[in-house]
């Protein structure tokens, strides 16, 4: 029975989506809840399972294709699947151009694992075939990558010492540009034409939080099973009290509203090769350090693999964003429309800073707020900033609540 591989039902802020990688191919055998197709939209990548086990028989919507919610993407056949692993060799043009029949005395590989062997150098020989006949499977490439020995020296491939393009050469490389980029792009730009942006500056000196967490890391992470104690941490919970003392840079314009949120969705900013992306953590105002901490990383790990949802990147009240991990000493952070405010946190660097009339060498910070003038005036900002900075220079503040 052929059963048909449709888009999934976009959420109504996403019109359509792009095709954006087939993880599996015409005539391969594919098990139920399997990957099959990625759909990249402007704002998140959704994942298409396999309904059942069966075999890929037709690709209706190519990579790059352009498909709206509900829309056909292909085919599987769901009868083909007792046959397999034999499926797996089905009688396609398109699949036997992609596994050709080896030769006599040559093992004999599935689409899947032949793919897995050529992109990791592996002899096709040297593969174990636990497969119908000694038919070397997936699984079976998968296994042997694992077993690779690590220490064993690998000839650098011509491609891995050129350069990109060769000197003197005038070649150009056109790629289009992703959904989600050009998503980001556009609300950068509306933002910047419908704000009246303008940023401010402080700096924090950052050994007492340095010195806490030289202090306490390994038993904090013991404590909270493997969660590393980071610097993200403390800015969220500053950040949090500072907005409750200024809750017009926690607010956002709506038309000729403002709204004022009785809450505080703290958005981290995180930058994917897919583009900027910003999830956010729910109440931050309830969660631990060590809380922040874990979701951090968990988020971060999903916007990595592309497994962000709609519903963990929307809704954010105040974003934060950290430069510092690339480098970056000083920048002007851009709003992230509807919110009015967005901090921007930088390197680390050891400058002299004057202290009780001495010189001394400090791990200083540069902070950086961008806000939008039409709501936030210079002093809440200014004051906003203030406040991060003698919360941060003196973490006993946030338990105090001082």
């Amino acid at each position: 029975m052929a059963i048909e591989i449709k888009a999934p039902a976009f959420p109504e802020s996403v019109a359509d989506g792009t095709v954006a990688t087939w993880h599996k191919q015409v005539g391969e055998a594919v098990k139920r809840d399997e990957l099959i197709v990625d759909i990249e939209t402007d704002k998140v990548v959704m994942e298409v399972l396999a309904e059942a086990d069966g075999v890929i028989t037709e690709i209706v919507a190519e990579e790059g294709a352009t498909v709206l919610s509900g829309e056909l993407l292909g085919k599987l056949d769901t009868e083909a699947a007792a046959s397999a692993p034999a499926a797996s060799a089905a009688p396609a043009a398109t699949a036997e151009a992609a596994a050709p029949a080896p030769a006599a005395g040559e093992p004999q590989l599935s689409p899947a694992a032949r793919k897995i062997a050529e992109e990791n150098a592996l002899d096709p020989a040297a593969i174990k075939g636990t497969g119908k006949d000694g038919r070397v499977t997936k699984e079976d490439a998968v296994a042997a990558v694992a077993n690779k020995p690590a220490a064993a020296p690998k000839a650098p491939t011509p491609a891995a010492q050129a350069p990109l393009f060769a000197e003197g050469d005038r070649v150009e490389k056109r790629v289009p540009m992703t959904r989600l980029r050009t998503r980001v792009a556009e609300r950068l730009v509306e933002a910047q034409s419908s704000m009246a942006m303008l940023t401010t500056f402080n700096e924090v000196n950052m050994k007492p939080i340095m010195d806490l967490r030289n202090k306490y890391k390994d038993l904090f992470e013991k404590t909270h099973n493997g969660v590393r104690l980071g610097f993200m941490s403390f800015f969220v919970k500053a950040a949090v009290e500072a907005l409750k003392r200024q809750p017009g840079v926690n607010a956002s314009i709506d038309g000729g509203d403002i709204v004022y949120h009785g809450y505080q969705d703290i958005g981290v900013a995180v930058s994917s090769e897919r583009g900027l992306v910003v999830p956010v953590l729910r109440n931050a105002e309830f969660m631990s350090l060590a809380e922040v901490e874990g979701t951090i990383r968990e988020l971060g790990l999903k916007a990595r693999d592309g497994k962000l949802t709609l519903e963990e990147m929307t809704g954010g009240t105040f974003t934060i964003s950290n430069g510092g991990v690339f480098g970056s000493l000083l920048s002007t952070p851009i709003v992230n429309p509807p919110q009015t405010a967005i901090l921007g946190m930088h390197k680390i660097q050891d400058r002299p800073m004057a202290v009780d009339g001495e010189v001394v060498i400090l791990p200083m910070m540069y902070l950086a707020l961008s806000y939008d003038h039409r709501l936030i005036d210079g002093k809440e900002a200014v004051t906003f900033l203030v406040t991060m900075k003698d919360l941060l220079e003196d973490p006993a503040r946030l338990l105090l609540d001082i």
